[in-house]
């Protein structure tokens, strides 16, 4: 098992961009979470087969039509327990 813990910037929210994740989190069989933070990133954690992060990780690169991905930034750490399926946190 690997972890993912990032920020995504860019035009990121009001675009559909939270969905996008979770569909593609569900699609790939890794656990997680996606959530809108305050300073207009979206943060992502998820944890399963490595093959599968990168994927996602490449998936969060390019976003869903409308989106405008500027910036993926690794945080430190990943949450303890992760939800099964792929959610949206509010």
């Amino acid at each position: 098992m690997m972890a993912l813990h990032v920020v995504v910037r860019g035009r990121v929210q009001g675009v559909g961009y939270r969905w996008f994740v979770r569909e593609q989190g569900r699609l790939l069989g890794v656990r997680g979470w996606v959530r809108n933070r305050p300073d207009g990133g979206v943060e992502v954690s998820a944890d399963g087969d490595p093959t599968k992060l990168e994927s996602l990780r490449a998936r969060l690169r390019e976003g869903p039509p409308g989106a405008v991905v500027t910036q993926v930034v690794e945080l430190e750490g990943a949450a303890e327990e992760l939800p099964n399926p792929f959610t949206i946190l509010r």
